[in-house]
């Protein structure tokens, strides 16, 4: 294996672990806002309902604005999965080719 194959398919090896943990830690972003949606709308509307801010928990006064912030932020989050996951797709052609290249030779 020549030293650029080589380092070619470990940088592309490193990239692809990269990228596949930023599309779990996003997965699980949004999984948990879905969960506080969820929360959010099934909690009794008499009872306070309280945001972190920093190290402080606030009593939030209007529910319907932070359900807008929470679908906001999943919306968000699903924008940019999509981005990590097309580059994870290209990351992982690129190193198919790279390795079958190696093996060609």
């Amino acid at each position: 294996m020549t030293e650029d194959t080589r380092e070619t398919i470990q940088r592309l090896a490193a990239q692809l672990q990269n990228i596949m943990q930023q599309v779990q830690t996003v997965e699980t972003q949004i999984r948990e806002i879905e969960t506080t949606i969820g929360a959010l709308e099934s909690q009794d509307p008499d009872r306070p309902v309280y945001r972190q801010v920093g190290p402080l928990l606030l009593e939030v006064d209007d529910r319907k604005s932070l359900r807008v912030e929470l679908e906001q932020s999943r919306t968000t989050l699903d924008e940019h999965l999509g981005r990590i996951q097309g580059t994870e797709k290209e990351l992982r052609g690129a190193y198919e080719s790279a390795v079958k290249a190696f093996e060609a030779q």
